[in-house]
């Protein structure tokens, strides 16, 4: 496939796990190495097409700062495919827990898969849930389905609530809708909230800034797949490296791995008039 179709493809694809769709990228941007200038154009493209998606702007911005871009994205790809998040969360949930989800969080799903003793109840968030339950029961776990409207009766009949950032950063984290709802009951009612936050997740304040405002859009907010929630509501952070307990602290501009590209600080037709 020619690398400008398969730029197209990539950036307008809906559906698919960040995980996927970032190693998708990364195969497309390889295309670029060798035309500085495209391969900008490129990056700017992808992170104007997903805004929520961290892996797209942690990519993107390792890429543009190689000596070697075509490198860089191939190893990206592959930081990606080892992320041990999962195994992390698996190893410190509680045992016995009853944890409370939304959507089809595909970290998530792989951390309490491997375990055989929780109960995953299922928020049905954007119609994801009902196939991850079929998933989870196949796997011999006990999940249920939960309707959107019972999202808050369901946190606080939960010993845990785990959220899936998409791409999480200085004082907030992009997640399904009805994270923030979620989060928020499980502050107030005493149960845990954690913000699962994998490989690429995690971007320099600069570049949070920058998708803050992309996501921004015209769309009203309540029609968004996807919103920001303050990470203040969250008790703890999981990610390859550990568990981190100072979710909004002076720990979490560390979480950042990847350089800020000034490139990718402004959408490619530029910022539109209020």
């Amino acid at each position: 496939m020619h690398p400008i179709e398969r730029l197209r493809y990539v950036a307008r694809a809906d559906g698919a796990g960040p995980t996927l769709l970032v190693q998708e990228a990364a195969g497309a941007l390889t295309g670029f190495a060798d035309d500085p200038a495209a391969l900008v154009t490129a990056c700017r493209r992808l992170v104007d097409r997903h805004p929520g998606v961290g892996p797209m702007w942690w990519l993107a911005a390792r890429v543009l700062a190689a000596d070697d871009p075509a490198r860089e994205a191939w190893a990206s790809a592959r930081v990606l495919d080892d992320d041990g998040t999962p195994w992390v969360l698996a190893e410190h949930v509680p045992e016995d827990a009853t944890v409370t989800i939304l959507g089809w969080p595909e970290l998530t799903a792989a951390g309490l898969g491997a375990r055989g003793d929780v109960s995953v109840q299922v928020v049905d968030a954007w119609g994801e849930g009902s196939g991850l339950v079929a998933r989870l029961d196949a796997a011999g776990l006990h999940a249920a389905e939960v309707p959107e409207s019972g999202v808050a009766a369901a946190v606080v009949a939960s010993d845990l609530v785990v959220l899936e950032a998409n791409a999480l950063g200085p004082d907030g984290f992009v997640a399904v809708s009805g994270s923030s709802a979620a989060a928020a009951v499980g502050r107030q009612s005493g149960v845990g909230v954690w913000v699962v936050a994998g490989e690429g997740r995690a971007l320099p304040g600069r570049l949070w800034d920058a998708l803050r405002r992309r996501l921004d859009g015209p769309d009203d907010p309540w029609d968004r797949a996807e919103e920001i929630a303050p990470l203040s509501w969250c008790d703890r952070v999981v990610g390859p490296a550990g568990v981190a307990d100072d979710p909004s602290g002076p720990g979490a501009a560390r979480r950042a791995d990847c350089p800020v590209a000034p490139e990718l600080l402004k959408p490619v037709g530029g910022w539109s008039a209020p």
